[in-house]
């Protein structure tokens, strides 16, 4: 005591004894917190992608593995057996190959009527916003009533088509237009394209609307004609749009069902089923679960393919450009 007593009164006063600092949150502790932090908006996405999208194909994947009986019961793995039935099938060349012939003949057709449609709306003219909101009305319809109003609309009896070409001395007789297979399949496209227009027409109505006026008026003071200007400004500026319109018609042109369903049930036989019709029928007419759940493997590959080709190609043109 007597030493620190003499060091204390030395030094004028005693050291005190250091305090520690206020406890604060690790930085590296704040950082992580908002590393996380994007997920509280990605999450809800990525579970409903989870759900809806990719569990689903992983069940559908698993089925075409599966032994199914008629009962819907499991009875165990099946491995290839179900892709080997499939391929078996003799109506299957056909139906792949009506597919690929719906699938181009619609998007096609509809992307270039859109085309034509989407100037038509561009433009200014009295009505135009009737002549839209028109429009939207085959899109806004439920696709199996516009599809079954087709159907009465071609039936030999009673139908308005008939009717009218025979009035117009066009028809001596009436035609069963749906009864048969070439005659079928090209009235279920017509129906096709029309349901498709109004979507596609007003994406490339979007893209026009995108493009701006100085682009043109430049050209027309460069002695561009509406012809060369339309070729050389406004079909690759619409490319992006024209892509988003033709992958979107492409996916839903594929599985589309309500509309031969409704007109011709993929008959006569199978002669206008396309890849959707027929997995419908392998599962509920014939009663193979399996085989269509395969049949539902192989139309997502094609789908997928279709789509991976087209953008390749696209992305290829524009590096070329």
């Amino acid at each position: 005591m007597a030493v620190h007593d003499v060091t204390a009164s030395a030094t004028g006063a005693e050291h005190p004894a250091p305090v520690a600092p206020a406890p604060h949150p690790p930085r590296r502790r704040r950082r992580s917190w908002r590393a996380l932090e994007p997920l509280l908006w990605l999450g809800p996405a990525t579970l409903l992608i989870l759900t809806m999208v990719v569990w689903p194909i992983i069940e559908m994947i698993r089925t075409s593995l599966t032994k199914v009986s008629s009962t819907g019961l499991s009875e165990g793995f099946a491995g290839l057996r179900n892709y080997t039935d499939l391929f078996a099938e003799g109506d299957l060349p056909g139906v792949l190959l009506r597919t690929v012939v719906w699938v181009i003949g619609v998007v096609t057709v509809t992307i270039l009527v859109s085309l034509g449609l989407s100037q038509l709306l561009n433009a200014s003219f009295p009505g135009r916003r009737l002549v839209r909101w028109a429009m939207i009305v085959p899109w806004a319809s439920s696709v199996l009533m516009t599809a079954l109003i087709w159907r009465w609309m071609l039936n030999n009896f009673y139908g308005v088509i008939n009717r009218l070409l025979m009035d117009i001395g066009v028809l001596d007789a009436p035609v069963n237009w749906l009864a048969h297979p070439g005659q079928a399949l090209a009235a279920m496209m017509g129906v096709a394209v029309f349901v498709s227009l109004p979507f596609t027409s007003f994406v490339l109505l979007a893209g026009l609307q995108s493009i701006p006026g100085e682009v043109y008026e430049a050209a027309r003071v460069d002695g561009a004609g509406p012809v060369r200007a339309y070729l050389s400004i406004t079909l690759p500026l619409l490319r992006p749009s024209l892509v988003v319109a033709a992958i979107i018609n492409v996916i839903n042109v594929f599985n589309s069902f309500p509309i031969i369903w409704a007109m011709t049930r993929g008959g006569p036989g199978f002669s206008t089923d396309t890849t959707t019709t027929y997995l419908y029928k392998l599962a509920f007419d014939n009663q193979s679960v399996g085989e269509s759940a395969a049949m539902a493997v192989v139309n997502f590959g094609l789908v997928l393919a279709v789509v991976l080709v087209y953008l390749r190609v696209v992305r290829r043109q524009e590096d070329t450009a």
